[in-house]
């Protein structure tokens, strides 16, 4: 399968969900290009943004995974070659 480029924004709406969060971002580390997470602790949430490079199966369980965290949101943008 063709490997995609693509970014992936996460909202962690409670900071005692971020353990979880970074277990799979570590679990998922060869497609993570580039991280950078911003904690918002006014509001008690942090903001993560990935670029990732992988397939379209990797990337969809990826956040797949993190969607099913309760107060977890994900959205992705790909290329589409």
């Amino acid at each position: 399968m063709q490997k995609r480029i693509g970014i992936v924004g996460i909202v962690v709406e409670n900071i005692e969900n971020a353990n979880k969060v970074n277990d799979i971002l570590h679990e998922y580390a060869h497609i993570i290009v580039g991280r950078m997470g911003i904690p918002y602790k006014e509001k008690n949430l942090s903001v993560i943004s990935l670029i990732v490079d992988g397939t379209s199966d990797e990337i969809s369980a990826m956040t797949g995974k993190l969607g099913r965290i309760k107060e977890v949101s994900v959205k992705s943008a790909l290329t589409k070659v």
